[in-house]
């Protein structure tokens, strides 16, 4: 006979409430797993996006993440020209807020050169930009469509294709436009300011033809840190391999919030801790009368410890179980993405069973001690 499944059975909604209670609980943590690598993914996923093998930035600049970095249009074609480089393709940066539907949408503008390295890998609706002025393509999350027109500065702009999972490490979705029009929308004023540079006798602001980046793929034979060095040797310029762009983004812009979140984390796990190992030993206390009983009709201790940590992993597992489902079921709807790896769920089940266990003994401890004579005196 299990007397854990018959005392489960016997306290059955209790049990289920206590369960959903710590499913909760178990969910948040999971969120905050979730949200932690998905920083992280969008930080990357961003410097990932146009497959590049070298970064050609500012000189003393970490690059167009951790810092802003102009460069003239032109080194694109000096690049190019390097022993090793089999592409290279001019690349900017910038955030931009447009109105769209009544809502304020911010999006992270990539310009780029249609048929060079920067642009979107994977168009998962509609299609590429084919015409050199006013088309894009944005991420998913913007909530655009194809064939919706938003206005970029003075522009009007056709979506024509979308990708997915394409966001900088603030979360803001991306849109591709052409770098001819990414340099217009760089220059332009707002109107007021427009008419207070005209007063000025400044006239309209030209387009200056600089980029933030220039990205190069190499041939297979090349040594990334090689080519890296022989650009290196422009004075106006400085280079990163793709290994030591990644290095930046991670270990500077994104990690006060990694560290952040990762802090927050380690103590819901404390508190997740504490709360499981102290349900299991009030219910352990709850039920030491009944305890005393078995002693006292000659159940074996192995019987009484055998109740207590079988309960305490049903309660773990089921909570864990019912966390797990809900945050699967709702974590398309934050508005940070939610990125969830099986292991994961797996480490934090390994530690809410180590957590049970430990808990667990401190029921059994209190249990061992009950006299079997108060099962008689009430």
């Amino acid at each position: 006979m299990n007397l854990a499944y018959r005392d489960v059975r016997h306290n059955l909604f209790r049990f289920v409430l206590t369960c959903l209670g710590l499913s909760l609980l178990m969910a948040v943590v999971l969120a905050m797993i979730g949200i932690y690598n998905g920083l992280v993914a969008d930080a990357l996923n961003i410097v990932k996006a146009p497959q590049a093998d070298l970064w050609v930035v500012e000189s003393g600049t970490q690059g167009p993440f951790a810092e802003a970095s102009k460069i003239p249009g032109s080194t694109r074609d000096a690049v190019a020209r390097l022993h090793g480089v089999a592409e290279a393709g001019s690349i900017t940066y910038q955030t931009v807020e447009a109105r769209h539907a009544g809502d304020t949408l911010r999006l992270y503008v990539i310009g780029y050169e249609p048929g060079r390295p920067g642009g979107p890998q994977a168009i998962a609706e509609g299609r590429g930009i084919t015409q050199t002025h006013f088309e894009l393509v944005a991420d998913r999350q913007t909530g655009l469509v194809v064939g919706d027109r938003i206005r970029l500065g003075r522009n009007s702009f056709a979506v024509v294709g979308l990708v997915e999972d394409t966001m900088n490490s603030g979360g803001d979705p991306a849109a591709f436009i052409t770098l001819p029009n990414a340099q217009i929308l760089q220059s332009q004023l707002a109107p007021p300011a427009q008419r207070i540079q005209t007063a000025r006798g400044a006239g309209l602001l030209e387009s200056a033809d600089t980029v933030a980046a220039v990205i190069a793929r190499l041939e297979p034979a090349a040594d990334p840190l090689g080519v890296a060095t022989t650009v290196r040797q422009w004075k106006h310029l400085g280079a990163l391999t793709q290994a030591e762009q990644e290095a930046i983004l991670i270990g500077s812009v994104v990690d006060r919030a990694k560290r952040q979140i990762g802090l927050f984390l380690g103590i819901l796990l404390t508190v997740s801790a504490v709360v499981i190992a102290l349900i299991i030993y009030t219910m352990t206390m709850e039920k030491l009368k009944q305890i005393a009983t078995l002693k006292l009709i000659g159940a074996p201790d192995r019987t009484i410890v055998s109740l207590i940590v079988q309960q305490s992993l049903a309660l773990g597992m089921v909570g864990w179980s019912f966390g797990l489902i809900l945050i699967l079921l709702v974590k398309d709807y934050f508005p940070r993405r939610v990125v969830l790896e099986p292991v994961n769920a797996a480490a934090l089940g390994g530690i809410i069973i180590v957590v049970c266990i430990v808990a667990s003994g401190l029921g059994v401890r209190a249990a061992l001690k009950v006299d079997p004579a108060t099962a008689i005196g009430g």
